[in-house]
């Protein structure tokens, strides 16, 4: 009995390492890129990812929030809203995964770069675009469902509600990426995609339910950034208060200080990055020590 199963463990073993091949680290700057058509389809594909992104999950608290009313999202409440956002994303992660690989967030390209999975000059382009695709979003709002600015800011805008101090939102905006570019990771960890090849699991459904969740939890500390293009294209936008300006910083260093700690953990402690340095680190060391033959 213990014989049989040491032996499907070998197979299973053997087997997954016949078909699984850890991907070679992208170069850091692949000019080559720019010559390639491929290149500037993923781009615009980012573009206008984030952009629709943007349109359908504003418009949905803009349209939905009585102007006369004092609570924000009053018609179908924070359920309702990271309902929109989370499923809005599982649907564009869903139709651009294939081309540009559906980050729309500069927060998961920076998490890409620390992985080494994208050249710089690939995640600049991404950043350009998702957060042009964000300002033409909310503009766009704005212009098609005439909406009052002043009205309809509170409920879109990313600030620190004042139950909550500037570092509690930031510790918020923090964990709130690490939960998303972990999920991420892990949702499109080749690994995992060699391993479990039989199984039809669709990569941003779990992505789009983190950021349900996420919205779930944060909406009333930040309003729910996570997303430094998203928060850039409402706070610009929808400058009708002061703090929409003020607290912009912590709508950016905290999505990308959780998208460090999220690459960190995955690439290093889950997939024993560190562990596997060291021993090539030392294997070369010891090769090298020896005397030629």
């Amino acid at each position: 009995m213990v014989s049989s199963k040491s032996k499907m463990r070998n197979i299973e073993h053997q087997h997954g390492r016949d078909y699984y091949h850890e991907p070679p680290p992208a170069p850091l700057l692949d000019t080559a890129e720019l010559k390639r058509w491929s290149f500037y389809r993923a781009t615009i594909a980012e573009f206008i990812g984030t952009l629709l992104f943007l349109f359908l999950a504003v418009s949905t608290v803009v349209n939905y929030k009585e102007p006369n009313y004092t609570d924000k999202c009053s018609r179908i409440g924070y359920l309702g809203i990271a309902l929109a956002y989370g499923g809005v994303f599982f649907v564009l992660v869903h139709c651009t995964s294939g081309i540009s690989g559906g980050h729309l967030n500069p927060a998961v390209t920076f998490g890409m770069l620390l992985t080494r999975r994208m050249s710089l000059i690939r995640v600049a382009a991404y950043m350009v675009a998702q957060c042009l695709g964000a300002l033409f979003g909310v503009f766009f709002v704005i212009c098609f469902t005439n909406s009052d600015e002043q009205q309809s800011s509170e409920g879109v805008v990313n600030v620190v509600t004042r139950n909550y101090t500037k570092g509690a939102g930031l510790v918020a905006e923090y964990i709130g990426t690490f939960v998303l570019v972990y999920t991420v990771f892990s949702s499109t960890d080749p690994k995992r995609n060699a391993r479990d090849s039989h199984v039809p699991v669709l990569s941003p459904l779990p992505i789009g339910l983190a950021v349900f969740v996420v919205h779930l939890a944060t909406i009333p500390i930040t309003g729910t950034g996570i997303n430094p293009a998203r928060s850039l294209g409402t706070n610009l936008i929808y400058r009708s208060t002061t703090e929409a300006m003020d607290d912009l910083w912590i709508f950016w260093v905290g999505p990308f200080l959780g998208a460090l700690a999220a690459a960190v953990y995955h690439k290093y402690i889950l997939r024993a990055g560190a562990v596997k340095a060291l021993r090539s680190f030392r294997a070369s060391g010891s090769s090298g020590s020896q005397p030629p033959v």
